[in-house]
């Protein structure tokens, strides 16, 4: 695979990485912060539950629909500095979450809140596919991983222990305090680091829209990997949403025991993430593409053989090492696939994760309700792998 030889002669761009890795937490803090923020909601606003879920999904609807349209406009005024701009808009709006003065006002808010935050991570990494090697992308690529899967982790706990202490409203504030951190930092790295400032090469600029998507619609490798991050999330994330629901039903857990489990995915991640290096340069691509499904697999056949409670922290740990060393694979060729586009492409294959996730999990939703969890968990141990195989195949022929 060819790489763009331009980032090996810029200067180290590792401060400004680790400040979109900054904006990367905040913005992946906001997506469940407010699951557990429902009941508190619904109580201040003397409303169900399940009517207040409307906040849950007017973000994840903004966020996931907004990658759609954010590719060109990085591309033409520069994704560090739209990133930035994003930051600033996003502070202030889930700022405003918490003057809501009713339901409606606080789901408008969630949804631009939403919007705005959902440009972070795809533009961000698209600018490390700018600055960065390829032969050292995927390293850098997946410590900046670090910044998302903590900040996951952040925001499930921050909308209950957070919630609890200061109240559902003063979460919003501080959240929104972070992404106003996040956009000072980012504001110094502009004004200090020229790199971070050019609005992109002239063929960048001088293109519309609609021959920046036709730019990475018409290539063939961009579709394959388009075509397996959705699998994968089809797949994976279909199943997953599930897990906690299947702890729950089978072995009578907790949901605060269920909530501890879950979040060893995370801690699977963030191994992934310390041991990068070492992975990349033992494996390879294909060996991380293949070994990654392969261990997704043995977890979730673990997770549906049900032999023992005590073994699900293991395996959705397991999976969420195996689930990340196959999706920084994706991600990297995601950056890679279409350079004359990169922030287009890149954010067509992040909504290519959106739409994946939501089929999988509504197609989901229709199995558990019939069959219980276990089909779900067995389909994706053979479904990963096998869309693994696929993928390392035409890597190899791409190369």
């Amino acid at each position: 695979m060819t790489a763009n030889p331009t980032p090996s002669a810029l200067p180290s761009p590792t401060r400004s990485i680790v400040l979109l890795a900054v904006a990367g937490f905040a913005s992946q803090a906001q997506v469940r912060v407010t699951d557990s923020l429902l009941p508190q909601i619904a109580n201040d606003f003397g409303t169900t539950v399940g009517a207040a879920a409307m906040v849950v999904t007017a973000y994840a609807v903004a966020h996931g629909s907004v990658q759609l349209f954010i590719g060109p406009i990085g591309d033409r005024f520069g994704k560090y500095l739209t990133v930035m701009t994003m930051c600033l808009a996003s502070s202030i709006l889930v700022m405003a979450c918490g003057f809501a003065n009713s339901l409606t006002e606080l789901a408008i808010a969630r949804l631009l809140a939403g919007a705005c935050a959902g440009w972070v991570i795809p533009l961000s990494m698209a600018y490390v596919g700018d600055v960065t090697p390829y032969d050292r992308r995927q390293t850098v690529l997946g410590r900046y991983l670090t910044g998302q899967i903590t900040g996951q982790l952040f925001g499930q706990a921050a909308g209950g222990v957070l919630g609890d202490l200061f109240g559902w409203r003063n979460v919003f504030f501080i959240l929104g305090a972070m992404f106003a951190l996040a956009t000072l930092g980012l504001i110094y790295e502009l004004v200090t680091n020229r790199n971070t400032r050019p609005a992109g090469r002239p063929e960048e600029r001088s293109r519309g829209f609609v021959a920046d998507y036709k730019a990475v619609l018409s290539s063939p490798w961009a579709r394959i990997v388009i075509a397996a991050v959705f699998l994968e999330s089809f797949f994976g994330w279909g199943a997953f949403a599930y897990v906690g629901a299947d702890l729950n039903q089978r072995f009578g857990l907790s949901f605060t025991a269920v909530g501890l489990i879950v979040a060893c995915f995370a801690i699977g991640g963030l191994i992934y993430a310390a041991t990068v290096q070492q992975l990349v340069n033992r494996f390879g691509q294909t060996g991380l593409a293949i070994g990654g499904a392969l261990i997704c697999g043995v977890a979730y056949f673990v997770l549906a053989s049900g032999l023992a409670w005590w073994l699900a922290p293991l395996a959705v740990g397991l999976y969420g090492l195996g689930f990340y060393a196959l999706h920084n694979t994706l991600q990297t060729c995601g950056t890679q696939m279409t350079p004359q586009a990169r922030a287009t492409g890149f954010a067509l294959f992040s909504s290519a994760i959106y739409v994946g996730q939501t089929a999988g999990v509504g197609v989901g939703a229709l199995v558990f309700d019939r069959a219980g969890a276990v089909p779900l968990l067995i389909a994706a141990g053979l479904a990963l792998p096998a869309m693994a195989l696929w993928f390392a195949r035409e890597l190899k022929r791409h190369d």
